[in-house]
């Protein structure tokens, strides 16, 4: 395990002792107390257990009801900020493995779970600051197993919406981009995965912000995941993400449809 992620985790476990003593001191189990904020036993007990961390807003709100006179609100802000960002991140990963729902909207790459290994490549490779060899190689392969949330048995209901502009960048060159094309023609077909576009025509446009991403939880909580320059962020303010998923039911309604999605994916490889 890397220096960081030891700090990670020795992190994670210190902040979790401390809400499980509070919890119990204030005589509340795992249950009681997500049920207080409409979150699962699981994720209290995963954050105790230092395996997922505790978000600043919940930890505000914990120290308000078990009266920590902001303990764990000042446990939360004392941790690295270095090491918060790729927390948000991993902790996103780890929702995305087991949701049911994913939809996503993306205006600058094609979204992570339909990128080819080539394309994948080329966008690492874009980074500024650069990574050196073995970073693009781990990045990389880590995007490319995540492609299997697709192929479960099970997979998850997906909805895909990509700006247009997304389709007529060729990344990496013109055959990773063909290839990524062909790519998204055939994830189109997969089942439960809605793929669609939002042509570059239309007048309005509901998340010129940016893109983002929704997951539903097994205990059906909704989350949201961004990502700017400064980092990224998982989001479960329910008010949050009840906007977001707005915006997404709108993007949905001003984007094609699946089917003139893949004609404009057989117009565009046909001019190749």
């Amino acid at each position: 395990m890397s220096t960081r992620k030891r700090k990670n985790a020795s992190a994670m476990r210190m902040v979790g002792a401390l809400l499980a003593l509070y919890r119990e001191a204030a005589g509340y189990t795992q249950r009681s107390l997500g049920e207080v904020f409409g979150i699962s036993e699981q994720q209290i007990a995963s954050v105790e257990q230092g395996r997922r961390p505790l978000k600043l807003d919940l930890a505000e709100k914990l120290d308000d009801l078990l009266e920590t006179k902001g303990a764990l609100g000042t446990a939360v802000k004392r941790m690295p900020e270095v090491d918060l960002i790729p927390l948000w991140a991993e902790e996103f990963l780890d929702q995305e493995q087991e949701a049911i729902a994913i939809s996503s909207y993306e205006n600058q790459v094609v979204p992570g779970l339909l990128q080819t290994k080539a394309y994948a490549e080329a966008v690492f490779r874009s980074r500024v600051p650069v990574y050196d060899e073995d970073r693009v190689a781990q990045l990389v392969a880590a995007r490319v197993e995540r492609h299997a949330i697709l192929l479960r048995k099970e997979p998850p209901i997906t909805s895909f919406v990509i700006w247009e502009p997304v389709l007529n960048a060729p990344i990496g060159g013109k055959d990773v981009w063909v290839e990524q094309l062909r790519h998204l023609r055939q994830c189109s077909f997969l089942p439960g995965l809605m793929l669609q576009v939002l042509p570059l025509s239309r007048a309005s446009h509901a998340s010129l912000a940016g893109p983002f991403v929704l997951l539903e939880t097994p205990e059906h909580q909704r989350l949201a995941y961004t990502e700017n320059h400064r980092g990224s962020q998982l989001i479960a303010d329910p008010d949050e993400v009840a906007i977001l998923t707005q915006k997404c039911a709108m993007l949905r309604s001003q984007a094609l449809t699946p089917e003139d999605t893949q004609d404009l994916l057989d117009r565009l490889l046909g001019e190749q």
